[in-house]
């Protein structure tokens, strides 16, 4: 069984996905990022760029325990150790991870953005919002265009489609009408009721909370990096 540093973000439910779907037993570990966890230094030691998810498998390479951060090489790691969702063919493997990359380098950096200047800024900059808002069009477009007669991102289901699902979710929170995107609309219900992903997505219900609102400043500065350093 593996633990996973989890809080119930777009990025932890990438993993949750993945574990229920392939069957990979799993202990949820919170990290309140709210509260700070992600600087304590046991954390720290296992994640060092201070986010979550991260895992630590007692059954790693060699039969040694691993830790490993960031979502994208997690996906990879456990899609290889399991033998589940990326292609053995090698041009069927490299077209997952071009997905899966895209996912690492565009979708969730500038959704992230587009939520943060939309929803937790302490001020509302229209340009930074509108900037990140058509970001995220443009970044829908792609996908809709990807999904265009096809059922998953790739040929079959992989973890391409895992690491994008969960960042698709929020999109009303980021300016989408996702009416306007079809193929996304038709590929993102259909995920959403495989029970996998449901049950996926109820993991850690009970941490759950809107942060947004009335956030204090002490969570806004542990949330944004203004206190990171005073935390290590």
């Amino acid at each position: 069984m593996i633990d996973l540093y989890f809080w119930p973000t777009p990025n932890g439910f990438k993993i949750t996905i993945f574990c229920e779907e392939a069957g990979v037993p799993y202990n949820l570990v919170p990290v309140d990022i709210g509260a700070g966890d992600q600087f304590a230094p046991e954390f720290l030691a296992i994640s060092p760029n201070n986010r979550m998810p991260a895992i630590v498998d007692p059954d790693g390479p060699g039969g040694e325990p691993l830790a490993l951060f960031e979502s994208g090489a997690i996906l990879l790691y456990l899609a290889e150790k399991h033998g589940r969702f990326l292609p053995v063919d090698e041009r069927r493997r490299l077209d997952v991870l071009q997905w899966l990359m895209w996912q690492m380098g565009g979708i969730g950096p500038m959704l992230g953005q587009n939520h943060h200047f939309r929803i937790y800024a302490p001020e509302q900059l229209p340009y930074a919002v509108e900037r990140y808002t058509s970001e995220a069009r443009r970044l829908y477009r792609v996908l809709d265009k990807r999904l265009e007669g096809r059922d998953f991102i790739c040929q079959e289901y992989s973890i391409a489609d895992m690491a994008v699902f969960p960042w698709i979710m929020p999109y009303k929170r980021q300016g989408i009408v996702l009416e306007e995107y079809p193929n996304i609309r038709r590929w993102f219900d259909a995920l959403k009721v495989r029970p996998a992903v449901h049950k996926a997505i109820e993991a850690g219900r009970e941490l759950r909370r809107e942060i947004a609102d009335g956030m204090s400043e002490e969570t806004r500065s542990i949330l944004f990096g203004q206190k990171q350093f005073e935390k290590r």
